[in-house]
């Protein structure tokens, strides 16, 4: 099921997108049982972190909402903030942001971040990501803020770190859901 809802490469807007409602219909059928059928959950609260991942994945941002704002961890502070990010409520988005205090994605998706800048053209935007040391949440809330819907280079690079962010996370929180 898991393989079927993330299979598409589809760069999702950094913005509240549209909802994909072919994909609904399964999404709806989900809960944390039927998500992970095929394994033992470890982590109940890393498997509800996967459902809101899944619900954000195809921009039904309210369900998602709905679920991450319960889990009370890093995780789920995580996936809260990037649901506001997505929205445009920026300044919640950062909130949230600093309730997670350092992920373990972190070194990870900084990594990640400067090999994706370094395809792409430098802008005063995006200097940050050749220069941070350690992922700068905040910062890339206002990347997002700055180039969502702007169609250009920057939103385009922005948009590939947020699958990064995406994929990194989503694998974390499954890793540990399924984990004794």
């Amino acid at each position: 099921m898991v393989q079927r809802l993330t299979s598409d490469d589809r760069l999702c807007d950094l913005g509240p997108g549209s909802p994909q409602q072919a994909q609904r219909d399964i999404l709806s059928q989900l809960d944390v049982d039927a998500l992970f059928a095929d394994c033992e959950i470890g982590d109940r609260d890393m498997a509800r972190c996967c459902l809101a991942a899944l619900w954000m994945r195809h921009d039904f941002l309210d369900e998602s909402h709905t679920i991450s704002q319960s889990v009370e961890s890093a995780s789920g502070s995580y996936w809260h903030g990037i649901m506001h990010r997505r929205e445009a409520d920026y300044s919640n988005a950062k909130y949230w942001f600093r309730r997670v205090g350092e992920h373990e994605i972190f070194p990870e998706l900084c990594r990640a971040a400067l090999e994706l800048a370094r395809k792409h053209s430098l802008n005063r935007n995006t200097q940050f990501l050749f220069e941070q040391t350690k992922w700068q949440p905040a910062a890339f809330v206002d990347l997002c803020q700055a180039v969502a819907g702007r169609r250009s280079e920057a939103e385009c690079l922005a948009q590939e770190i947020a699958h990064a962010e995406w994929q990194l996370l989503f694998d974390c929180c499954y890793q540990r859901a399924v984990q004794d």
